[in-house]
């Protein structure tokens, strides 16, 4: 029996971007997958309840007594492990700030349909598993092997066809030691919502890449042609645009709301004095330099705190002495490559990797 072909709507990847206001859709996708408030940020480690989340179709009912992972395809030893064996192996913990790769796109016009992230597609957590190359070379690679497919339990529809969600990493990138297979977070074992019980963590790279509920790994001798990797998540000028992958996270940074916001607008009030600003920056290709601050449009240095670790946002701060009127803030940051946040985001027909800078208006009493 052939498949019905799946609804326009779902195609959000290649319907036309639109000026108009926010599409059922839309905000059938923003209830569904939540964002991290920002006054969050005066976390350094997200609360798992606060961090940001995904779910691309559905949530998957999965019974960790049953679950297996089958490590195949062009190895020379193919492997079958129970939880239990994956958690006996050596373990790392790392701290790692994750971010959506559409984070940001309902700020650009026209508005590419999709989950309508304004900022607060992010959370840091600290995340514990076993690295992922160890067991790859105990499955020993095959000759020819390009990259390793991540499989995961999520299924549906999306460019008019059924698919399970999977990515792939090259063999450089899944032989990075911090590149782990996750069972806990913050502490404790997986969350359904994040991947119970058994995901992939890639340090540095957009969200995509850290696949949930994983089913199986499979070393593979071509580039892997699934959706998820070939046609969605791409730089894109049109729909007809190839485009370039989406890989490791723009600089960026954010600053926690000041004040108090009024219940409608979230527009801030603040008392007029001495004020400490106060947020997070980070950046998947280099470490967090410099933090500028801006208060109507004149820019000067913030305060850069000691970060988590190499994959983690750094905090900031800056002393401002409010004066009553009307301001607007900003925050930008430079990572040590020299990527600089730009003040207006490039447009793209996805909307991905959009990093302009924050802005703020406050109003001081």
């Amino acid at each position: 029996m052939a498949r019905p072909a799946a609804p326009a709507a779902s195609q959000a990847h290649s319907a036309e971007p639109t000026t108009g206001p926010l599409t059922p859709e839309e905000l059938q996708l923003a209830f569904r997958n939540r964002g991290m408030p920002l006054e969050a940020m005066r976390h350094e480690l997200t609360p798992t309840g606060l961090h940001y989340l995904v779910i691309h179709w559905d949530i998957p009912d999965i019974v960790a007594d049953g679950w297996r992972l089958p490590v195949g395809g062009l190895v020379v030893r193919p492997m079958v492990l129970t939880l239990d064996e994956l958690r006996a192996r050596p373990a790392s913990t790392i701290p790692v700030t994750m971010e959506c790769a559409g984070n940001g796109r309902a700020r650009l016009d026209p508005r590419p349909l999709s989950i309508p992230w304004l900022t607060e597609a992010i959370g840091t957590a600290e995340w514990t598993g076993t690295p992922v190359w160890p067991l790859l070379e105990e499955a020993g690679i095959g000759p020819g092997a390009v990259e390793v497919v991540f499989h995961g339990a999520d299924r549906g529809i999306q460019g008019e066809e059924e698919q399970a969600y999977a990515r792939a990493l090259t063999l450089d990138e899944a032989r990075r030691p911090e590149v782990l297979l996750a069972y806990s977070m913050n502490g404790r074992p997986l969350e359904p919502q994040h991947g119970f019980p058994l995901r992939l963590i890639v340090p540095g790279w957009y969200g995509m890449t850290s696949v949930k509920w994983l089913t199986s790994i499979e070393v593979v001798d071509s580039p892997f042609q699934g959706f998820q990797q070939a046609v969605a998540y791409h730089y894109q000028q049109d729909a007809d645009d190839p485009g370039t992958p989406v890989t490791r996270q723009e600089v960026r940074a954010l600053m926690i709301p000041p004040g108090i916001p009024d219940f409608f607008t979230r527009h801030r009030l603040v008392d007029a004095g001495r004020l400490r600003l106060a947020g997070r920056a980070w950046s998947g290709v280099a470490p967090v330099i410099r933090v500028e601050v801006a208060v109507d449009g004149a820019w000067a240095d913030a305060v850069l705190e000691a970060g988590l670790g190499p994959f983690a946002w750094r905090g900031w701060s800056f002393d401002w002495v409010a004066t009553p009127g009307e301001h607007e803030l900003a925050c930008r940051a430079t990572d040590a490559a020299g990527r600089v946040q730009p003040l207006d985001a490039p447009w793209n027909h996805q909307g991905m990797g959009v990093n302009h800078v924050q802005r703020v208006a406050v109003t001081v009493r």
